[in-house]
């Protein structure tokens, strides 16, 4: 761990999320992206199966984002680590942690669906974790999609900063999402693109872009507006970073998935932390950093080190959760979506029970929301999950991870006790 190096190229670092419900297009956005920026060569397809970030074998035969995943593109002055997020509301929980390592993202919202209940949450969240926000409305190659009506929608939902970047009267409209301004444009009559900027990232304006990432339609016109309109944010001299995601790679090396958000991150470095569960009385743990990986996609580059800004994966630290935070680094207060559902796991008549629990917490490790729980008085093991699709993304995890198939008994809802009505309480002290 030491100062940060200096770049040979100056560049703006950014980490950039994608959101949105599901089938909305938002790997397709991401796919368009990369192509768009020259990082890819060829264009893949979720409904082909052969998309660059749903490289997993169940998200291919699903059509869905099941684990987030990571890409790295450049477009004039900017590096950016693209971060392609779950949409179905089962992993809800995988989109939610990668929020924290954010410093902008993109809600797309499908022209043809507008507004949905899940977009209301993503954008309850994207404000929880004070995310700048971009808003691409995508599918605008579709019949019948009025791009005045989704507008309106928009600034309905959502919020009144959420402007057309496409409109005449762009200066006049975004006059009226903030003092600064509104002043500026009512001495000069025009803004300025470090003050618009400086509005988007202090969430008073969200950038509305209007086009079909499947046709390429003015997916550049978007890469273009983060482009002149993200900020790169301003890092401590000192080591910080933050986890976000646990993993294991085809070896089972288990990897740190991190933010460095301060200084910066060498090979062979010695980190401090205290251990996931663990006890004021043990201590702290001190592990050396054996490799840094900057993943894009499937594949990876070894780095000997990470500055401010990136996200990488690392191995050597055994006991990191995510949310943790290292260094100067304090840990995040996540998440806000919890499991809704509890069932029992009924496991072959020839595995034990409890020598097959400790297994599973290596799947819980790695997906916190995961809730195994073992219950002792009738020797089960239950597990808290969000619903059906990630029941049956479990069984097939359990069965290629470990070779052992499960099903699962009847859910039932999981409850929490709250006070139903006002009450009043009358106390009587005797000295």
């Amino acid at each position: 761990m030491g100062e940060k190096p200096q770049k040979i190229q100056e560049q703006k670092q950014i980490s950039l999320g994608v959101l949105a419900h599901v089938d909305a297009g938002k790997t397709t956005l991401s796919e368009s992206m990369l192509y768009t920026s020259g990082s890819i060569r060829h264009l893949g397809r979720v409904d082909n199966k052969d998309a660059y970030l749903d490289n997993n074998a169940m998200e291919r035969e699903r059509g869905i984002t099941i684990f987030s995943k990571q890409a790295e593109f450049s477009w004039k002055d900017m590096a950016i680590t693209l971060l392609d997020t779950p949409g179905h509301v089962d992993f809800s929980a995988e989109m939610e942690r990668t929020l924290q390592v954010l410093d902008y993202a993109i809600l797309v919202i499908s022209a043809t669906d507008g507004v949905q209940g899940h977009t209301r949450t993503l954008w309850r969240l994207l404000k929880h974790y004070n995310v700048p926000t971009f808003i691409f409305v995508n599918k605008m190659d579709m019949q019948g999609t009025d791009a005045e009506k989704v507008q309106a929608e928009l600034r309905s939902e959502l919020s009144d900063g959420c402007v057309d970047f496409s409109s005449q009267d762009l200066f006049d409209e975004l006059a009226m999402c903030s003092e600064p301004l509104l002043d500026e444009f009512m001495e000069s009559g025009e803004l300025t693109d470090a003050h618009i900027a400086q509005a988007v990232a202090q969430r008073e304006v969200f950038p509305c872009f209007y086009g079909s990432a499947l046709k390429l339609d003015r997916v550049d016109t978007l890469i273009q507006g983060l482009s002149r309109f993200m900020c790169e944010r301003n890092y401590p001299d000192d080591f910080s970073a933050r986890v976000y995601k646990i993993g294991r790679d085809d070896r089972g090396s288990r990897l740190t998935f991190l933010k460095v958000t301060g200084g910066c991150l060498r090979v062979r470095d010695k980190i401090e932390y205290k251990a996931h569960g663990g006890d004021e009385a043990k201590g702290l743990l001190i592990e050396k950093i054996d490799q840094i990986r900057k993943y894009s996609g499937e594949k990876y580059e070894i780095a000997d080190v990470a500055e401010a800004g990136e996200i990488v994966a690392v191995t050597g630290l055994s006991s990191t959760f995510p949310g943790q935070g290292l260094g100067g680094e304090q840990q995040s207060n996540m998440p806000i979506l919890e499991p809704v559902l509890n069932y029992r796991m009924i496991l072959p008549d020839d595995v034990n029970p409890a020598a097959f629990m400790e297994k599973l917490k290596q799947l819980e490790e790695e997906d916190p929301q995961l809730y195994i729980v073992w219950v002792e008085e009738f020797k089960e093991i239950h597990v808290q999950l969000m619903g059906q699709v990630q029941m049956e993304v479990l069984v097939r995890l359990i069965k290629d991870r470990f070779g052992v198939v499960v099903t699962f008994g009847p859910g039932s809802i999981v409850y929490k006790e709250t006070i139903a009505r006002a009450v009043e309480g009358v106390g009587h002290f005797e000295p």
